[in-house]
């Protein structure tokens, strides 16, 4: 197939990209063209490159025919932030592209009432980028059901975790001094009894789902999908999981949420509360039952694999080595 996809050189494209180039796909690349993939690959050396500047081009009313006008066979797009986005690329690639797969967020969900959560429980998302999201996926999902000329699907990860940037903490932050605390047996404040929980997800693994969408339009229309690790974290199963990396044991102090809050940096606080407050864990049954979804990477190994790049990078100069367990 002729595959566009948008925003392309971000943490899932790096790995999405080389992976149909393999599969015998043609790839079309659209990026702003300000970044280069998170890893090299000699993959990359027939993509066919695009830059654009979409929220200019949106603007002026001219993104979403000048993606339909590539001549795809499917469209990917990685970085739809709101529903009038969506609507634009929709109306353009209605009819004249078979399928469209779209990344979301489990932040689509909001808070959980029974765990872990499908894909078909009600949705109450809170917060304007989980708010957002799912207002791209009712869209997505009304045009799937409408059966005009554009199939449609929904991959939506977890938090992101892989080499090349920050990962989310067992504060729900992106600090990196949580990690200096947990290798060097400092103590770390963790809200309650720590048992809220974070879900990772690896990005080879995002990448795997939208694949397999890819590969089966007519199963996947009109279905959303969690693209997340096998088993979400508890904070304090984190955190100790993570300080016995470097031979410690987690020095845990537990306090009420305002007190955590209060030791937490100011400029993360904000993350902390987002992440804490929805203590997200997903179901990965229905990509596994209707796609057959296998994810590689366990939430400690995608963060380990974070981790170790940072340390490797000087981005955690001061940190003994990584004993990943």
């Amino acid at each position: 197939m002729r595959i566009v996809v948008i925003g392309a050189t971000g943490h899932v494209g790096t790995y999405l990209v080389p992976q149909l180039v393999r599969e015998g796909h043609e790839v079309v690349a659209v990026s702003r063209g300000e970044s280069l993939p998170y890893q090299q690959s000699d993959a990359w050396g027939p993509v066919e490159r695009v830059i654009a500047d979409r929220g200019t081009e949106e603007s002026a009313g001219t993104f979403g025919d000048r993606i339909a006008a590539l001549g795809a066979d499917a469209v990917v797009d990685m970085i739809c932030f709101t529903e009038p986005s969506a609507r634009q690329l929709v109306d353009a690639l209605r009819g004249r592209v078979a399928q469209l797969v779209s990344v979301g967020t489990i932040w689509t969900h909001g808070t959980l009432t029974e765990v872990p959560v499908t894909e078909d429980a009600p949705k109450h998302p809170w917060g304007d980028y989980g708010t957002q999201k799912a207002a791209i996926e009712r869209l997505l999902l009304e045009e799937a059901r409408a059966d005009a000329g554009l199939q449609s699907a929904i991959v939506h990860p977890g938090h992101i975790s892989g080499p090349g940037w920050p990962v989310v903490t067992p504060q729900g932050t992106l600090d990196l001094n949580v990690w200096r605390s947990l290798a060097t047996g400092a103590e770390l404040v963790l809200p309650h009894f720590g048992l809220e929980t974070l879900h990772h997800v690896h990005p080879a693994d995002v990448a795997q789902l939208i694949r397999l969408c890819l590969e089966n339009p007519t199963i996947a229309n009109g279905e959303a999908f969690w693209a997340v690790s096998p088993q979400a974290l508890t904070l304090r199963g984190y955190a100790e999981a993570v300080a016995g990396w470097y031979g410690r044991t987690a020095r845990l102090r537990f306090a009420s949420f305002d007190e955590f809050l209060a030791t937490v940096p100011e400029q993360f606080r904000d993350a902390a509360y987002q992440h804490i407050a929805r203590s997200h864990s997903m179901s990965t049954d229905k990509g596994r039952r209707l796609l057959g979804y296998e994810p590689a990477y366990t939430s400690l190994a995608a963060v380990a694999e974070a981790v170790d790049w940072l340390q490797r990078n000087g981005e955690l100069p001061d940190l003994p080595s990584l004993r990943q367990g």
